[in-house]
């Protein structure tokens, strides 16, 4: 008899998943895609699309009964993620993790509450429905405060005040980009070095693999929130990520998470203090799962998808960095819209150092200002001999790399 082909649902379209669904296909899955914007480039590989939106949590229910699925996934997509845990906990789909610990997750006023409540460290936060509940705490705040909306991406409606004065703004800016018309403000954590991200897999709730990466940022952009660049091995010291891996095993464990791949956002104070930001129970955007692969040899998006099947997992290892290998990621970016005409380097740039150039648009597309990591025009993956021959890039992106827009 004919082994049935398993059918995996992914929500979304965007380039982040064109890698999930070559590996899928690998894999010997059947895929199906689903977002709101047939035209979204992720659509023409996979084996079959469905027009909804990805946050309507009853319509893709439907779906997944309809097409029979046996995983289903929000890598990289934001908007998607508490619909693809209400499905999974719904239809006791493989590796789902509780649905109300997903919505912790994935709400930052509830994430906030839930890290007080639980003794993690944790700056002073509130979440709001109006401007005028917010305007009345002013006073119980130490300024400057970072405003965003509870559940965006991308680090859209983010901004940064150092007095009240333009808090009724912010509040505005946040409740145009929130689903759930719910924004939080939190005070500002300065930090000791650069902010990290972390790429993180579980496996029945006991954390297996956990990366540090510094993330850079471009200060004339935007939205000088929007994460611009990345480099491993991160420069946070050891304690500091033998802290927050036990912290991070802590959460999941108290959240009852299962087995699953996650986006970890932490910085260190310059209190000392080692912070958790953001948690997602989702692989993280700007091909972060990819560039691991050749940072560390461990294929996240592989194990990801298995797990989301219910197929057998292969044996996980932690993050174990190649010595003498010093990797690096260039988010490539306009300061303003206008037509992409190309990528210009500097003369002395050693071009020898790229190991991917990744373009998500073509010559002659209409581009906007980087105020949002949808807003990004490629990628840069590289790798280094020395750290010295790293930072000197890193540190000055735009002397070497310059995004030509007319």
């Amino acid at each position: 008899m004919e082994k049935r082909q398993k059918r995996l649902l992914l929500l979304g379209g965007t380039h982040n998943l064109i890698a999930v669904i070559k590996t899928a296909h690998k894999l010997g899955y059947y895929v199906i895609t689903c977002d709101y914007l047939p035209n979204n480039i992720a659509h023409k590989y996979s084996d079959e699309y469905c027009n909804l939106s990805v946050t309507d949590k009853e319509a893709v229910l439907r779906l997944a009964i309809e097409k029979r699925i046996d995983g289903i996934l929000s890598f990289a997509i934001d908007p998607g993620v508490v619909t693809a845990g209400y499905v999974a906990d719904k239809l006791g789909l493989p590796g789902a993790s509780p649905y109300p610990s997903v919505c912790i997750l994935q709400n930052k006023a509830l994430f906030r509450n839930f890290l007080k409540e639980n003794g993690f460290n944790v700056p002073k936060a509130k979440g709001y429905k109006t401007a005028n509940e917010a305007l009345k705490d002013v006073d119980h705040y130490n300024w400057p405060v970072i405003v965003k909306p509870v559940d965006s991406s991308g680090s859209k409606g983010v901004s940064k005040l150092c007095d009240p004065i333009h808090l009724g703004e912010a509040i505005e800016t946040a409740l145009q980009l929130s689903l759930s018309d719910e924004f939080i403000i939190e005070e500002f954590i300065e930090t000791r070095g650069y902010p990290f991200d972390s790429e993180c897999f579980s496996v029945n709730g006991k954390m297996k693999f956990v990366s540090f990466a510094n993330q850079y940022f471009d200060s004339g952009a935007a939205n000088p929130y929007t994460p611009s660049g990345y480099n491993w091995p991160a420069s946070m010291s050891d304690s500091c990520q033998l802290e927050l891996r036990n912290e991070f095993q802590r959460l999941i464990s108290l959240l009852h998470m299962g087995t699953s791949i996650y986006n970890v956002e932490t910085r260190v104070g310059v209190d000392g203090k080692a912070y958790i930001m953001e948690v997602s129970p989702r692989g993280g955007g700007n091909r972060l799962a990819e560039v691991l692969y050749y940072v560390t040899g461990v294929d996240l998006i592989a194990h990801t998808l298995r797990a989301a099947v219910g197929d057998e997992l292969q044996d996980i290892k932690d993050a174990v960095y190649y010595d003498g290998e010093y990797w690096a990621t260039i988010i490539l970016h306009s300061d303003r819209k206008g037509i992409f005409r190309g990528v210009q380097y500097d003369e002395h740039f050693p071009q020898e150092v790229i190991k991917e150039l990744d373009f998500w648009v073509k010559k002659g597309d209409a581009v906007r200002a980087f105020s949002g990591g949808s807003d990004a025009i490629g990628i840069i993956v590289m790798t280094f001999e020395t750290e010295e021959q790293l930072s000197t890039v890193m540190t000055n992106p735009k002397r070497w790399i310059k995004v030509i827009v007319e």
